[in-house]
């Protein structure tokens, strides 16, 4: 089986980079990027506060853009879906092995698997997803057109998307269980000085309805437990992200809320597992962030291979 210095599992804006950075520094390095879990920026219309794009550009855009790059330098790519993480032997210094539909065996492991869309449990969901219930504006918005629809949220990607969708449907009303936004000042005056757009405040979502597609939400006013039934013809769900961490269950410290805690270096609580990205405890999720997490992933990864091989310069240590 062969061995590579590094080992990159996810394909979004943090794996990427971290392939950039350690394939340039001639590691010799495979990122695997799932097969159905497509990286959440590649679903998003507008990207338009990151640094040399004053004009925007699309996620999806945005990605192979470092896709292109990152394979200029030598990265390998493929896709396979990680279920497990093992240790190559039980001092762990002889690396970690990934395990998908094969095993694949590194002397450092960088996990930059990000997030999925947070579902809100609630009777209707499952059973309308596809049917009237969507997570992805981008995806589904033109389905809508003219029609009337439900935006759940109120941090950035709810706003911006419900901004989004107002160019295909007739009616956007947002639905958030605080009685102010969360989104950034610059998206919040852009929907309050949208006409399409309104708001429904400190209220949730208990039941979505229909037929044979969604035709009305039943929704709970928290401060005066009222219930209302909306018609609408779509719900939008944004409230929030689960990370995609259940490999690494058991095998590096996670918050409760199954984020993967690291320090300064991106570095796990296990030796050789570095982390980066959506899947990790920070405070801001954003592209931005995620590249300079998986910049330093990637040379912290490099100086512990380096230490491995007995090639660490010096001054290094």
């Amino acid at each position: 089986m062969e061995t590579y210095d590094i080992i990159i599992i996810g394909g979004g804006p943090a794996g990427l980079t971290a392939g950039i950075y350690a394939s340039r520094a001639k590691m010799k390095t495979l990122l695997i990027e799932s097969t159905f879990a497509a990286s959440l920026i590649t679903t998003t219309d507008m990207i338009e506060n990151y640094p040399g794009f004053p004009g925007g550009i699309d996620g999806f855009g945005l990605v192979e853009r470092f896709r292109e790059q990152a394979l200029g330098f030598g990265l390998e790519i493929m896709q396979d879906d990680i279920s497990e993480i093992q240790a190559a032997a039980p001092d762990l210094r002889s690396g970690w092995i990934a395990i998908g539909s094969q095993e694949y065996h590194a002397r450092a492991l960088i996990v930059a698997s990000g997030a999925a869309y947070a579902k809100l449990g609630v009777p209707g969901e499952q059973e309308f997803t596809g049917r009237g219930v969507s997570y992805c504006a981008t995806c589904d918005a033109p389905f809508y057109r003219d029609r009337a629809i439900v935006v759940v949220g109120g941090g950035d990607t709810a706003v911006q998307e419900a901004l989004f969708l107002t160019k295909f449907a007739s009616r956007v009303t947002l639905v958030h269980r605080r009685d102010s936004l969360r989104a950034t000042a610059i998206l919040q005056e852009r929907a309050f000085a949208n006409e399409k757009i309104d708001f429904v405040w400190s209220s949730v979502v208990e039941e979505i309805r229909g037929d044979k597609t969604v035709n009305a939400v039943r929704l709970k006013n928290l401060v005066s437990d009222r219930y209302d039934d909306l018609a609408t013809d779509g719900v939008f769900i944004f409230a929030g992200y689960i990370p995609n961490t259940e490999m690494v269950s058991g095998v590096v410290e996670r918050d409760q809320d199954g984020y993967i805690i690291v320090d300064d270096h991106m570095q796990t609580s296990k030796p050789g597992i570095f982390a980066c990205g959506d899947c990790v405890k920070k405070l801001l999720r954003q592209v931005v962030t995620a590249c300079g997490d998986g910049a330093t992933a990637a040379f912290a990864a490099q100086l512990h291979v380096e230490e491995r091989k007995g090639t660490l310069y010096p001054h290094r240590k």
